[in-house]
C-alpha cells in the first residue's frame, strides 16, 4: 500500500510574489532561523497546536491521562573545559557550521536542536555530555 503526494503550486498573491521568491531561494537552514527569527520578534511558535483533551463530566473523579512529551528541546548549559569537542559534537548533531556552532558554546545556555524525538535528544545529550558538555533536555 503506497501513498502519493501531490505537490500542487498555489497561485502567490501579487504582494507576496517578491517575498515567496526571496524565500524560496534560502537553505534550509537560513529558513529555519528565519522562523526562529520571526517567532521572536512576534512573540508566536510555529509548532502545531496540540489538541486540547476534553474535561471529564461534572461529578465524576476520573484522572486526565498524563501525555508523554514527544518534542524535546537540547540545551547547553555549559561548554567545559574542553570546547573544541564540544564544537564538533554540535557541528555533528546540527550540521551548523563551525562559526555557528563555536558561538552556542559561547553564549551559555544555548538552545542546540529544537522538537527533537526523544531518541534523538538523549542521543544528542550523550554526544555532548562525552565531549565535555553539560546538557538539559527541555
Amino acid at each position: 500500500m503506497s501513498e502519493t503526494t501531490t505537490t500542487e503550486k498555489k497561485e502567490v498573491p501579487a504582494k507576496f510574489k517578491s517575498l515567496v521568491e526571496e524565500v524560496s531561494k534560502l537553505s534550509a537552514l537560513e529558513l529555519s532561523e528565519l522562523v526562529h527569527v520571526l517567532e521572536g520578534h512576534f512573540g508566536v511558535s510555529a509548532a502545531a497546536p496540540v489538541a486540547v483533551a476534553a474535561a471529564p463530566a461534572a461529578g465524576t473523579a476520573v484522572a486526565a491521562p498524563v501525555e508523554e512529551k514527544t518534542a524535546f528541546t537540547v540545551e547547553l548549559t555549559d561548554a567545559g573545559a574542553t570546547k573544541i569537542n564540544v564544537i564538533k559534537a554540535i557541528r555533528e548533531i546540527t550540521q551548523k557550521g563551525l562559526a555557528e556552532s563555536k558561538a552556542l558554546t559561547e553564549k551559555v545556555p544555548s538552545v542546540v536542536a529544537e522538537n527533537l524525538p526523544k531518541e534523538q535528544a538523549e542521543e544528542a545529550k550523550k554526544k555532548l555530555e562525552a565531549a565535555g558538555a553539560k546538557v538539559t533536555l527541555k
